[in-house]
């Protein structure tokens, strides 16, 4: 009688816990890449001998933007037609005018941004530099891994043509010539997080002034919104991103030659305005672009997308129209662009506010899921001993 009893409460024991470990589990589910990009795929981030990673950045406790961004998967208005499928880890779409996000995919999901990181740096250029000052490439500028411009060491270019080669043509040498004028590398990816900090960015982190993969570069297709809708607010941004060819002139051992903008849906796409494209092995495809149509103006932002089974501009065109379409029905919001207030704001607060490192389990590195399953572990050698000892007491008794 006093066996069954025991076996019975460890069976209870155990029937209660294996729902509250399920139960747990789910609730402590996060959205996908909440903490950092997945995992590289070469040995482009590792940093130097003796340098340790950095950490993942803090992730705020609520969701920049309203409790909606920190949903996992599609987040439509409600009662909205559902967006179009699109292979991309997370988008989000927005107006352009007012900041309202219209739609998105795990909008804070941290991915690498590839040469959409290039919008941050041209940002902090036109912030430090005149449009009409010279710079003058080094060796090393004009060595970097491509896309390139084609810069010459040596050679004399004005900001204000730089900032279209940078972001007509993605120059990896061009963004080099920057950093190296900003104080050099490291300088100008502290002023890029220094500026990606004031206007809310909280999920990226430059790694490197051209978006070449590098220890710790982390961005979301939030924050990139957020860049996005704040270059289109600056002159030189604008005009660059809308320009369709421009002249390089000529430099010592090189004749002058044209760049187009590599963007292939200035003008193919009704109303667009410009964008940005970025690849990279580890980022994948990313995108932001933009395009006006009765008035009203929808930007869209990609990351990690493949080309199979359609280009990532056609998918970034349906997504466009899809923005449209959702302005054209008035339909809610599902969340907003933070505005410069509230960005200084966040930035005050996110130390204090925010999860680092290793998500929840930084605070109890054991986690919840672990201590559950040391119970059920103990509970079934609580069981193995008492059956054991039945059985042995059982034997003892047979044999008097």
């Amino acid at each position: 009688m006093r066996r069954g009893f025991l076996l019975s409460l460890v069976l209870v024991v155990l029937s209660g816990l294996v729902p509250f470990a399920g139960t747990a589990a789910a609730a402590s589910a996060v959205c996908p890449d909440a903490v950092a990009p997945p995992p590289p795929v070469d040995t482009s981030e590792q940093p130097p001998p003796g340098v340790a990673s950095p950490a993942p950045l803090p992730v705020p406790k609520a969701a920049v933007g309203g409790a909606r961004m920190a949903e996992c998967g599609v987040v439509a208005p409600a009662g909205a037609a559902a967006p179009p499928d699109t292979t991309a880890a997370s988008w989000v779409l927005q107006d352009l005018d007012t900041g309202e996000v219209l739609a998105a995919k795990n909008p804070h999901a941290r991915e690498r941004p590839a040469s959409l990181i290039k919008t941050l740096l041209a940002l902090v250029v036109i912030r430090e530099m005149k449009p009409d000052q010279v710079l003058v490439p080094t060796v090393e500028d004009a060595s970097q891994e491509c896309t390139c411009v084609g810069l010459v060491a040596g050679g004399r270019y004005t900001v204000d043509l730089l900032l279209h080669g940078l972001l007509m043509h993605s120059g990896n040498d061009v963004a080099h010539t920057f950093a190296t004028a900003l104080g050099g590398v490291p300088a100008a990816t502290q002023k890029m997080n220094a500026l990606a900090a004031e206007l809310g960015a909280t999920d990226t982190r430059a790694a490197t002034p051209s978006g070449l993969d590098g220890p710790g570069m982390s961005a979301s297709a939030y924050d990139l919104s957020l860049i996005f809708n704040y270059g289109m607010k600056q002159p030189e941004f604008a005009d660059s991103i809308r320009t369709r060819s421009i002249q390089i002139p000529d430099q010592p051992g090189k004749p002058a030659f044209s760049i187009v903008n590599d963007n292939k849906l200035l003008g193919t796409y009704p109303g667009f305005l410009g964008g940005k494209t970025g690849f990279t092995d580890d980022a994948r495809h990313t995108y932001v672009g933009g395009a006006e149509q009765g008035g009203r103006r929808v930007a869209v932002v990609m990351m990690r997308a493949e080309n199979r089974p359609a280009q990532v501009v056609q998918q970034a065109r349906q997504l466009l129209d899809y923005g449209f379409a959702l302005m054209k029905t008035n339909a809610s919001p599902v969340g907003h662009l933070v505005s410069p207030e509230q960005a200084a704001e966040i930035t005050g607060s996110a130390a204090a506010d925010g999860v680092s490192g290793t998500n929840a389990a930084a605070e109890d590195p054991f986690g919840v899921t672990g201590w559950i399953l040391t119970l059920v572990v103990a509970a079934i050698i609580v069981a193995g001993f008492v059956i054991g000892h039945y059985r042995k007491k059982g034997r003892q008794l047979q044999h008097h």
